[in-house]
């Protein structure tokens, strides 16, 4: 199954905000391989689709903290984790970063 890698890219990000501890955008950078300014707009238009994160302020800084997913919105979660290698082909990743997931 292939899909768009624009799509591909945004349900991807939000499979590891829900996956990952605590992620900002330096460990969702790490994992993805992905610039900051790519994660900073991908993360800026998941509401587009339905998709809430929550930014968790956790220091003094204003951008001390790490993004929760609060609501998958129209799309079923585990059908996600169900096609994580798929969105990840998709969008060209050679292995999943959530291999084993």
């Amino acid at each position: 199954m292939r899909l768009n890698p624009v799509f591909a890219r945004r349900l991807y990000l939000a499979l590891l905000v829900e996956s990952l501890e605590r992620p900002n955008v330096p460990k969702l950078m790490e994992k993805t391989g992905w610039p900051r300014r790519t994660i900073q707009d991908v993360i800026k238009v998941l509401p587009r689709i339905g998709i809430q994160l929550v930014f968790v302020q956790d220091g003094i800084r204003h951008n001390d903290g790490y993004y929760q997913l609060s609501d998958w919105g129209p799309f079923d979660s585990q059908w996600v984790i169900d096609k994580q290698e798929d969105i990840a082909a998709s969008i060209f990743l050679s292995e999943s970063p959530l291999s084993g997931f």
